[in-house]
């Protein structure tokens, strides 16, 4: 996953790295890398720190103007950050980069995964890779059309939440059958 999206960055690199002045040509291929690898690892932390419900969305088709989204907007402080750190650049410039870069990387990536022509990114493969393999075992596909369909919003408020999970297990989940364990795999059948 990380060479198809360093590769996505390159394709979308020109006036944001490319041909920009602030990025001397000799740190191209490093700033593009350094994109790459914020945007991946910015996934990661997202999924690790409970943004799992808005990276799905995103990876759903639900990202809406991703100008505003909150996995661009996380996404792009860590950009920012690291491209002032490592070349240098005032946070203006870091922030036209990420702000010309990153929504058109994103929506360049959710279009390709959703895309059944278009083999280079599969939901699947990049919830593995974000998650370390963890997510193996479960069907990722049909647990982002439950949360961009509202199948997981147990309590009808209109998002899926630490409430709805809640909800699922005192609702009768855990109390009539095998237990917590049966409940979470339900939440993929």
């Amino acid at each position: 996953m990380l060479e198809n999206l360093l590769n996505l960055v390159k394709e979308q690199a020109g006036d944001a790295i490319v041909n920009n002045p602030a990025i001397p040509n000799e740190h191209n291929d490093a700033a593009i890398a350094e994109t790459s690898s914020s945007i991946a690892g910015g996934l990661q932390q997202m999924i690790a720190s409970g943004g799992i419900k808005d990276v799905m969305k995103l990876f759903g088709g639900q990202g809406g103007d991703l100008t505003n989204n909150p996995v661009v907007q996380n996404l792009s402080g860590g950009v920012i950050q690291n491209l002032m750190n490592k070349f240098n650049i005032g946070q203006g410039e870091a922030s036209g980069i990420a702000g010309s870069l990153i929504p058109s990387v994103l929506q360049n990536l959710v279009s390709k995964t959703n895309n059944p022509n278009d083999s280079s990114f599969d939901i699947q493969g990049i919830f593995n890779s974000l998650s370390g393999g963890k997510t193996g075992g479960l069907d990722i596909a049909g647990l982002v059309g439950k949360v961009t369909s509202g199948g997981l919003d147990k309590d009808g408020d209109g998002d899926t939440d630490l409430n709805d999970i809640t909800s699922m297990f005192s609702g009768g989940g855990a109390s009539s059958g095998g237990g917590i364990l049966d409940t979470v795999k339900g939440l993929f059948n």
